[in-house]
């Protein structure tokens, strides 16, 4: 068996699968590629079956194989090449043998008969968005995906078909966020939970292209152009998150984000590792800004200008938290909307986007007395 492929597409093709190549794992069968030649295409597969990536490109082939090389070995080769023409060959002791103008490569293959099979998903429910949008949506709602395994399906991000739309929801139970695109429905409401590994990936892989999205009851699949990726979806029930969103929060904060976002960056450098406190004291015309490391001996205080409707109100939030949020929203001015000290505070961009909804929601710490 031989065919010949540019090093250049065959890099491009190979950088897009090897994000599902797993750095370890104790199948040693997953650290490789598999490679099907069928009909003039070559289809290259790799999964650590939690995701699995696919791709082709066409090539000249001389017949059909289908084999298990080193995913990595082979990546970097390819990836180290100048713009040259590379010659595959299969011989008969086990050996690809990879050859060029000026060099020639040796490396063992197996044969693909113990290579997962890639999840089949349905294609009975399906729809379509733009690339751009969901890499928004992903960008704008990755951050709150909780770290803890003691609640797996607040570690990924949510999927929820509504009759408002399409809903993005992650949360932490410290914060929480919620992106709606109102043009996006479907006849049945229905709830599926994307893991953070998968979503990372895809963040990668997501351009300008539509993406047509299958979806099943324990996979999803993502068609980007010539590139399939798919991912198990996470079996748990997600928590009801509407009951935590406030209903009452008739204070509105009006201030501009990037005085804030820059104030609250120092901040963090003077509120204490361990709680990561920073205080908002909160007038008419004006909020106070302030952290304390009482450890260092290190205190800060800033005032910006701001619109409030409310009665004065000293209230506590953690730095990063608020740090994360004011980075996720693109809004010149940003809303808060406040209760009292102790009831969550939503978030929102003062414009919003058409046929959009963004909501963060940030629940406050206890102020040091």
């Amino acid at each position: 068996m031989e065919f010949k492929v540019n090093s250049k597409v065959l890099e491009k093709l190979l950088s897009k699968i090897i994000p599902a190549v797993p750095s370890r794992t104790p199948m040693p069968i997953l650290e490789n590629f598999l490679f099907e030649l069928k009909g003039g295409l070559l289809i290259v597969h790799a999964t650590d079956l939690e995701i699995s990536l696919r791709s082709s490109i066409n090539v000249t082939a001389s017949e059909d194989i289908s084999i298990v090389i080193p995913a990595r070995l082979v990546f970097d080769v390819v990836r180290s090449m100048d713009d040259v023409q590379i010659n595959f060959s299969v011989e008969g002791n086990s050996k690809l043998v990879l050859t060029t103008e000026n060099g020639i490569y040796n490396i063992g293959y197996s044969p693909s008969e113990d290579f997962p099979e890639t999840p089949t998903v349905s294609k009975s429910k399906e729809f379509l968005i733009n690339g751009k949008d969901l890499k928004k949506a992903i960008d704008q709602t990755s951050f709150a995906m909780s770290k803890e395994d003691m609640r797996p399906a607040m570690t990924g991000t949510l999927l929820e078909f509504a009759s408002e739309g399409l809903r993005f929801v992650t949360t932490d139970g410290h914060r929480l966020v919620r992106l709606i695109y109102k043009n996006i429905k479907t006849s049945a409401e229905e709830q599926y939970i994307v893991p953070e590994r998968a979503i990372s990936v895809l963040s990668k892989l997501l351009g300008e292209t539509d993406v047509k999205i299958y979806l099943g009851k324990s996979h999803i699949s993502f068609i980007m152009g010539d590139v399939e990726f798919s991912s198990r979806l996470i079996a748990e029930k997600y928590p009801a998150y509407s009951s935590v969103i406030p209903l009452e929060n008739e204070n509105t904060l009006k201030i501009n984000r990037h005085h804030l976002h820059s104030t609250i960056k120092r901040m963090m450098l003077f509120s204490s590792s361990s709680s990561k406190q920073v205080k908002f004291s909160i007038k008419k015309n004006n909020v106070v800004v302030s952290a304390e490391d009482i450890d260092l001996g290190s205190n800060a205080v800033e005032k910006i200008d701001c619109e409030y409707n409310g009665e004065q109100m000293d209230i506590g939030f953690n730095t990063q938290y608020v740090n994360d949020i004011l980075t996720h929203v693109e809004d010149e001015q940003v809303l808060f909307k406040l209760h009292s000290p102790t009831k969550a505070c939503i978030i929102e961009p003062e414009k919003k986007q058409e046929g959009e909804d963004l909501m963060l929601l940030l629940m406050p710490v206890r102020l040091n007395t």
